[in-house]
């Protein structure tokens, strides 16, 4: 009994804790995408939204060319920052995990994480500063004779996962770093005992156990670029637009909130199957 009592107590006090991120995640979660999801099924008539209940809207997104081009385009700048982060982000990371003094790796870090103090809506208006025509790039190259009139930096792709990767390379650096300091040094010596020269211990036992810091980086980089904002509307500008901007038109300017619902909830499809083809890896254990 008094084993029971105590079992009874423990799961009260647990659901004690727990239900406060239970009620807010309802709130401010479910109940907000169960709207969405049911808005996605209405339809725009006019002026009025009439809930029709069909999928005329997902029908409409595969239809309409500019509607699954901002999907295409969302993807492409996504796969891009991701993909050059990575690769930037880890020699950062060894170097500061391998090659920086133990009392000066914190400061590194610090040195590191130093574009998240910033702004993002300042770092992106930063970056458009540097790369405009009259910017601190194109000024440089045209005293110095490299060019006789200014490059088109601005408002474009590039410039968008310029402003991307600028963000996104610390992050992944944090979180590549985290694995490469709790990897235990003596796998990689007892892989050199084996007689593996430097590059086979990199990818035979390094790269493996750092995989799933790689892999945590890159999903989060994937989630939050793709459904950014910000940063394709003033670095790329309209001359491009990427799937956020393509639902704050359909809300600004026609006021579709169904065609707007849909294509949140077609965004948050490609969210969910990202995670899915990268659960394995973010679940990955030590062993």
């Amino acid at each position: 009994m008094a084993t029971a009592s105590l079992e009874t107590r423990e799961n009260r006090r647990a659901w004690g804790f727990v239900t406060p991120a239970l009620l807010w995640t309802v709130a401010f979660f479910v109940i907000p995408f169960i709207v969405m999801a049911a808005m996605s099924l209405a339809t725009r008539k006019g002026r009025e939204i009439v809930m029709a209940w069909n999928f005329d809207n997902y029908i409409e997104f595969f239809e309409k060319a500019h509607l699954l081009k901002g999907l295409f385009v969302s993807l492409e700048i996504t796969f891009t920052v991701t993909i050059i982060s990575v690769i930037l982000a880890y020699p950062l990371a060894w170097i500061i995990a391998e090659r920086v003094p133990q009392k000066w790796q914190r400061m590194a870090l610090i040195m590191a994480i130093l574009p998240f103090w910033t702004s993002y809506v300042v770092r992106s208006y930063s970056w458009l500063l540097v790369l405009a025509q009259n910017g601190v790039i194109n000024n440089t190259l045209v005293y110095l004779g490299v060019i006789s009139e200014p490059l088109e930096l601005a408002s474009t792709r590039s410039a968008t996962v310029i402003g991307f990767v600028h963000f996104f390379v610390m992050l992944l650096t944090l979180t590549i770093y985290a694995n490469l300091v709790q990897m235990p040094p003596n796998y990689r010596r007892a892989a050199a005992d084996l007689g593996a020269n430097g590059f086979q211990v990199f990818w035979h036992v390094v790269l493996p156990l750092t995989l799933p810091g790689i892999m945590v980086g890159a999903f989060l980089t994937f989630v939050l670029c793709i459904g950014d904002y910000i940063t394709p509307q003033i670095l790329g500008g309209n001359n491009e637009l990427a799937l956020p901007q393509v639902i704050m038109l359909q809300l600004g300017r026609r006021a579709d909130f169904p065609m707007a619902a849909t294509l949140s909830i077609i965004l948050m499809v490609v969210v969910t199957l990202a995670y899915i083809a990268c659960a394995r890896w973010l679940k990955m254990e030590r062993t």
